[in-house]
């Protein structure tokens, strides 16, 4: 019965693949995944990758439409960068508390208490947000960013972890809210060790989303990108990874001699898993759910996104 059930799900598989080859071609569409999606959402796409590439590739696409497997701000991310474009996503539902725990009002009423800083803020944040800042930013290049801006005073929204990584790249003085990724947050430092103990010749690689604590026991540091080239590229065949577990496809397709351990096996954002290949080929039939971005906000927002891309 299990082979017999597991065949099913194997021929519906490859039925939607094709339904969506079909589709892709008749909408003139684009599959975009991020590193946190389901392995058969990352199978099918035509670019995975963290939140900057994928901004860069909504930008540069020539596609009619854009299918974003994400969650609901990189959607809107794509739609301010290709306004001409249509932006869908699996399932409107896929938010990011730590996007929600910044608010247009009480950002205003920072700036109003620090006239002379600058507003910089993680693209992990709402299109309102966005409006009110003058540069925003990824894991990839928040240090980069920084450096570039030309003001002493910063104000960082929304996620203290990284903004404490971040500020210790930087003498200027950093306005940090106190926002957090759920998933990230929740990597403690007894997970780690109680990973190194039983995994003693294995390197921890760490997203600095993860608690300052958790960052300093890092033999590497970085964004999801960075993480999956440093242990490609990395002669040590056995990690320890303190990030989300869809990062896992992309490390296995690419270093698949190489042994990965997740740090805890909760390391899953369950906004990023409700997207599934059935709702990415439903998307393309119904093109729903569609992004909209009011214009006075994404032509105020679409300056930061801009300036962030500038950045080299």
């Amino acid at each position: 019965m299990e082979a017999l059930a597991l065949e099913r799900k194997a021929e519906q598989t490859r039925e939607l693949k094709a339904r969506l080859a079909e589709l892709k071609k008749e909408r003139n569409a684009i599959i975009l995944a991020h590193y946190y999606q389901r392995d058969e959402i990352q199978e099918v796409a035509d670019f995975r990758g963290d939140s900057f590439l994928l901004a860069q590739k909504a930008a540069e696409t020539d596609a009619d439409v854009i299918v974003f497997c994400g969650v609901h701000f990189m959607g809107e991310s794509a739609k301010i960068l290709a306004p001409n474009k249509t932006v869908l996503i699996p399932d409107e539902r896929a938010g990011c508390p730590m996007a929600d725990m910044v608010n247009v009002e009480g950002l205003k009423a920072l700036k109003a208490r620090h006239p002379n800083a600058t507003v910089v803020t993680y693209i992990n944040s709402s299109a309102e947000i966005k409006a009110e800042t003058d540069i925003c930013c990824t894991s990839a290049n928040a240090v980069k960013v920084i450096q570039s801006v030309d003001s002493d005073e910063i104000i960082w929204v929304p996620d203290k972890n990284l903004g404490d990584y971040v500020s210790k790249y930087t003498d200027k003085k950093m306005i940090i809210w106190e926002g957090y990724c759920n998933t990230h947050d929740m990597l403690t430092v007894k997970d780690v060790m109680e990973m190194k103990a039983l995994h003693p010749n294995a390197q921890f690689v760490v997203h600095p989303e993860c608690r300052p604590e958790v960052v300093k026991l890092g033999d590497f540091v970085g964004s999801t990108t960075a993480i999956i080239k440093y242990c490609k590229e990395s002669d040590c065949q056995e990690f320890i990874v303190g990030t989300e577990d869809g990062t896992g496809y992309q490390l296995r397709k690419d270093s698949p001699n190489k042994t990965f351990h997740f740090a805890t096996k909760f390391l899953v954002c369950p906004n990023m898993k409700v997207n599934n290949l059935k709702k990415v080929v439903k998307c393309l039939e119904t093109m729903q759910p569609q992004i909209y971005v009011p214009p006075h906000i994404a032509e105020k927002a679409r300056l930061s996104l801009e300036r962030m891309l500038q950045v080299k």
